[in-house]
């Protein structure tokens, strides 16, 4: 079968293109992007679509890489194509973030892509990925990850800053677009890092990946039928996945997620795996990020048992916290806020305020207790608002601090309560404090509450704290 015919079907099966699409070639000049350029220039009246191109220099090989833009520039100009173009200083950005050449070229690069889509409003940016590529990403990681995105590889289609991206290639190999750039009789050229072992991906080109076709010469079919299956069946329990979420992940806001663990406990494994690749999926953009194996272990480690406190630090100042049975994601709060003096007033007037530990409070007479004002994770503390004068306050830990408990006759420390309750040293000065109208710690919020409260209405008890 050809490769014309091949990638064909292939755009069929996955419908990856649609009458009148406008699409942007992403075109380095080598011998993949350039079978692809050529493929849809050749081929675009009888998809009934527009084809421009894009190219990036990343100044990274000096001459060479000024000579790739002008090959691609002549290839446009022989065949009508609009080229946007742009050398980028790869080095200099380097030299300032002394970071790693490959993620700040591919940042660079589809930063560039991003402005050209929104300038030409081209639907689809169009990535000449091949079942090659589709091999080693898949070996990758295996070595590195083996995480269920991961070993999936590379989709045919995903979304790229509210467009499309497309993969028309990933089922032909390596030797056919060879094959077929050779038939067309054009040129393309060589990159000379390719045949270096700088990069992970080389190496597994140059000494894996002719190990596994000594074997199977087959291989690279064989392990994209395996991704095809894989991905199949992973849309499927994605889809159950999603339907649990929304009813066992509470999102409180854009940063806060929480859920009952004994509730994630019941889920089968293979859920629960994907129930946590989801979240990444709202916490992150980066697939690297996402796709951590490290990641999905130490959260889903916090789900094995609902005892104690423990707690997890993420990227990006996220943090997973195991407290009373619930496990809380959240941003943690900027430095200056954790250690603000000011006080929030908590009465029957103001309705529901939002804590520093992602706790919410409301205080409500019992008269007016409804139960539209209750989800299943709220806890209910009644006490006597003759006893417990309101407004109350909430600020935090100042030196000296003790707390009233019942069956005691003195008043406990809070750094001995802290100590015994196991919580964090790095979180104790900001920790959420109810006070009364005398500045006296009447309750630790999602800790332990003082002698005015109890979780059973009272004889005397008129008044209801919800803490959710």
């Amino acid at each position: 079968m050809s490769l014309e015919l091949k990638v064909k079907l292939f755009i069929e099966k996955k419908q990856l293109l649609q009458p009148d699409d406008h699409l942007l070639v992403a075109v380095s000049g080598g011998l993949d992007s350039m079978a692809l350029l050529h493929y849809f220039v050749t081929t675009k009246e009888r998809w009934g679509i527009t084809v421009e191109a894009v190219h990036v220099d990343h100044m990274l090989r000096g001459k060479a890489s000024a000579e790739d833009r002008a090959f691609v520039q002549k290839y446009c100009d022989e065949y009508g194509v609009n080229l946007h173009a742009k050398a980028i200083p790869i080095p200099e950005i380097m030299a300032l973030e002394n970071g790693n050449s490959q993620l700040i070229c591919r940042r660079e690069r589809y930063q560039y892509f991003k402005e050209v889509m929104q300038k030409t409003n081209a639907s689809k940016l169009v990535t000449a990925h091949h079942a090659d590529d589709q091999l080693e990403s898949v070996l990758m990681a295996l070595t590195k990850n083996a995480t269920i995105n991961g070993m999936q590889g590379i989709r045919s289609q995903r979304f790229f800053e509210g467009k499309s991206l497309i993969r028309p290639f990933l089922t032909v190999t390596k030797s056919e677009i060879r094959e077929y750039l050779l038939i067309q009789g054009l040129d393309y050229r060589e990159d000379a890092s390719n045949s270096k072992d700088t990069y992970v991906r080389n190496r597994f080109r140059h000494h894996v990946v002719p190990l596994l076709e000594a074997e199977n010469p087959r291989v690279t079919e064989q392990v994209t039928h395996f991704t095809k299956q894989l991905q199949e069946d992973d849309a499927y329990l994605m889809a159950l996945a999603e339907d649990v979420f929304s009813r066992t992940i509470q999102i409180r806001s854009g940063n806060t997620y929480s859920m009952e663990i004994e509730a994630f406990q019941l889920v089968p494994l293979a859920l629960q795996r994907r129930l946590i690749l989801i979240l990444l999926n709202y916490l992150y953009k980066d697939s690297n990020t996402i796709q951590s194996y490290a990641l999905l272990t130490s959260i889903s480690k916090l789900c094995d048992t609902i005892a104690g406190y423990a707690e997890v630090h993420l990227p990006e100042d996220f943090i997973a916290v195991r407290r009373y049975g619930k496990l809380t994601i959240q941003k943690k709060e900027p430095l200056e806020e954790q250690t603000s003096p000011e006080k929030k007033v908590i009465s029957t007037a103001n309705g529901w305020a939002t804590l520093t530990n992602g706790e919410h409070l409301c205080v409500v007479k019992l008269s007016d207790l409804s139960s539209e004002m209750m989800t299943d994770t709220a806890k209910l503390f009644y006490f006597n608002a003759s006893k417990l004068k309101l407004p109350l306050y909430v600020r935090a830990r100042k030196e000296g601090d003790r707390m009233l408990l019942k069956g005691m006759d003195q008043p406990k420390r809070l750094s001995r309560l802290f100590i015994d309750e196991k919580i964090p040293l790095n979180e104790r000065n900001s920790w959420p404090l109810l006070i009364s109208q005398y500045d006296e710690v009447v309750a630790v919020i999602g800790v332990r509450m003082g002698m005015f409260f109890s979780t059973t209405p009272q004889p005397n008890d008129d008044t209801v704290l919800i803490v959710d």
